[in-house]
């Protein structure tokens, strides 16, 4: 008993031994305390809601911040500005200097298998809890929120670290190790991109069956089956089963749950800064007292003797972005400004060109009057549940259900009428409705697209980098950073795993 209590107080703690299962055990003290598989943890019900509680804490952890912001401007959407101090330099080039020892890699990959490893001590001790426990229904709860979770960081590993799923390749194609067991001395192989699809699916399946009866809810702090089908809609249009991501995204769209689309600027102010809209389908826990989440690179607002405010902003906003949107556009009109605070970078003021304030700030979530860019992240929003739908159905040859729900996006975000080819205005869309949410780069694998150059706001040539790594940038759709490296160290303790090609270690 008190060897369980320990663990599990380490556990919560985040764990002063990494237990990752590619770790090398020569760097783990002999003296440490290590899980052992097959050591029951969950004598009652306490045991499994501090896990609970545990595992909720990873998934929050691996929203917004590096794991958002370092895909977003790998991109075409922003541009750095001169005073940017090489914040995501790398990633933002995407050049020579992106390589399997950038810090942004190293924490995509870690950070993901740090939690998977939490998951899979979950999911195997929920196994353990005998069928007539009385603590047995809150047991299959956990292990269906593990699987769920799970799923989602092998699919954000395989959007990262693997190529694009292909199905006439998909067998080859290297992908990421699939660790489903605590195992510290195991040195696992890279699992092709199938076998994690695979296995992705056989997680949701799973989950789908243990979360049958936790209803969605509109910003539901925990994943449910609404958050369920949302991801295996995601999962269907990556594997290029239209009929089913089409399926599962309307299951959502159709939910009793009652999400809806912001349609008026009051509507966007309630969702986007006060976190108390009617789109999230999981938007996770936050306060003042026990944190929050946050992309703020984009705004970084300060104090100064010459203005009482300012916009540090790393990134602005490229020309292509801006451009984008119709004048009447609400997203246009809540996320962008240029009448808010000047832009101070390198000793000088800018009043002129847009910055990105979607992740501005929730007043709710600060005690002082500067905005610190604090907000509840939502990993699963409804807009892109109709994104899904549209992409699937046009691709699956149905362009009159494709145009139908594009336009009820399109509508409810006063951005006019869909007329052009189908798939040019399903790409348009998803560009300006989840810019900032981390879903670029998966999209133009996704379409096997390139990234062309990154030109300013006229207004803003003086104000960020220039020149053929910056603003002149071009990726070709065959260019191989859209499959990131593996990282350095975990090649180095782990003489099975093998680079991506392109990369040296």
């Amino acid at each position: 008993m008190k060897k369980k209590n320990i663990i599990k107080n380490t556990f919560l703690g985040s764990m002063a031994v990494i237990l990752l299962a590619s770790c090398d055990l020569n760097m783990v003290p002999t003296n440490a305390i290590v899980y052992e598989e097959g050591t029951p943890l969950f004598l009652s019900e306490a045991d499994v809601l501090a896990f609970e509680v545990g595992v909720l804490a990873d998934y929050r952890g691996l929203q917004y911040g590096s794991f958002t912001q370092s895909t977003e401007v790998m991109c075409d959407a922003f541009n750095a500005t001169i005073g940017f101090g090489n914040n995501y330099g790398s990633v933002h080039r995407a050049d020579y200097t992106f390589t399997p020892s950038d810090t942004y890699v190293e924490s995509m990959w870690g950070s993901h298998y740090i939690a998977i490893k939490d998951y899979n001590i979950a999911i195997a001790n929920c196994k353990l809890v005998a069928d007539d426990a009385p603590h047995k229904p809150a047991a299959d709860y956990l292990e269906g929120l593990a699987y769920f979770c799970r799923a989602s960081s092998y699919l954000t590993l395989a959007r990262h670290f693997g190529k694009d799923y292909d199905p006439a390749t998909a067998e080859t194609d290297l992908c990421v190790p699939l660790v489903l067991k605590y195992d510290q001395a195991e040195k696992p192989v890279r699992a092709t991109v199938k076998e994690v699809y695979d296995q992705i699916f056989d997680d949701l399946s799973l989950a789908e069956e243990l979360l049958a009866e936790s209803p969605g809810a509109v910003r539901s702090v925990v994943p449910t089956i609404d958050a369920v089908y949302a991801l295996m809609a995601r999962y269907y249009l990556d594997v290029e089963d239209y009929q089913s991501a089409a399926s599962y995204a309307m299951d959502v769209i159709d939910s009793e749950a009652g999400y809806a689309l912001a349609s008026s600027a009051e509507a966007m102010v309630v969702e986007y800064t006060n976190d108390n809209g009617t789109e999230p389908i999981v938007q996770c826990f936050a306060s003042m007292s026990e944190g929050a989440k946050g992309n703020t690179l984009f705004t970084s607002v300060g104090t100064g003797n010459d203005v009482p405010k300012y916009f540090g902003s790393l990134f602005i906003p490229t020309n292509k972005l801006v451009a984008s949107y119709g004048s009447g556009d609400l997203r246009f009109t809540t996320w962008f400004t240029n009448s808010m605070y000047p832009i101070f970078s390198s000793g000088n003021y800018y009043t002129e060109p847009y910055v990105f304030i979607k992740y501005l700030d929730n007043p709710a979530l600060r005690s002082g009057n500067v905005e610190t860019g604090a907000h509840a992240a939502k990993p699963l929003m409804i807009g892109e549940m109709y994104l899904i739908a549209a992409e699937a159905y046009a691709m699956d040859g149905d362009e009159d259900a494709a145009v139908s729900i594009l336009q009820e996006l399109r509508g409810a975000r006063r951005a006019g009428a869909v007329t052009g080819d189908i798939m040019d205005e399903v790409k348009l869309e998803w560009f300006r409705e989840t810019v900032g949410e981390g879903l670029r780069l998966s999209c133009l694998k996704r379409w096997g697209d390139g990234i062309d150059t990154r030109a300013p706001q006229p207004s803003a040539t003086e104000l960020v980098m220039t020149g053929s790594a910056y603003t002149e940038r071009e990726l070709t759709s065959d260019s191989h950073v859209f499959v990131w490296p593996v990282p350095t160290y975990e090649i180095k303790i782990n003489e099975n795993l093998v680079q991506n090609p392109g990369y040296s270690d």
